[in-house]
């Protein structure tokens, strides 16, 4: 419902593709009913959990617009914050970010803090280092899974067919054009 009423607000056309990653409830039955009733949805089963990246290369393996939107399900993710990324986008600067650079390949939503537990944090703490040393992240460049891509840059992801995807590299792999958006 969020996802629709903010894209009927920005007057986007949209897709929205709900990906389960074999949870153990019924969750596949919950979005085939979402997706049969709405055909801005699509519903994408996995056989089993290959992971959050595999999940999120899955869906954008079935998305088909001119931006690709990565979100968690986990309400930490706030949707309606869509157009800020979308903006970014876009090589005119849209209404909402007036006298904002926009243009960016990717744009990654960040946060001023995470409600997640200590031990996640330094994890994220961890990886983000590791990203730095191995792939060249900018220091100041947050991560996240949330984040707004080109359809050139999520074509160029796709082309990695091996097992286990860790779709930041991808990323930084296919552009440096990335900015953050609060």
């Amino acid at each position: 419902n969020e996802i629709e009423s903010t894209m009927a607000q920005l007057a986007y056309e949209y897709e929205i593709i709900l990906v389960n990653d074999s949870s153990p409830d019924d969750t596949f039955a919950v979005i085939s009913a979402l997706a049969e009733a709405d055909g801005h949805i699509t519903a994408v089963d996995l056989a089993k959990n290959f992971g959050q990246h595999a999940a999120l290369m899955s869906g954008i393996s079935h998305s088909t617009g001119d931006f690709v939107v990565c979100l968690d399900d986990d309400g930490q993710t706030p949707a309606n914050e869509v157009g800020k990324l979308l903006a970014r986008l876009e090589q005119e600067v849209g209404k909402l970010l007036e006298k904002i650079e926009a243009g960016y390949d990717v744009v990654y939503a960040s946060y001023d803090h995470k409600q997640h537990s200590g031990f996640r944090n330094f994890g994220s703490r961890v990886n983000a280092w590791m990203t730095e040393i191995m792939l060249g992240k900018p220091k100041e460049l947050s991560l996240t899974s949330y984040f707004a891509a080109k359809r050139f840059i999520a074509d160029e992801m796709l082309r990695y067919e091996n097992c286990f995807p860790y779709v930041m590299g991808l990323v930084l792999r296919s552009t440096k054009n990335i900015c953050n958006v609060p």
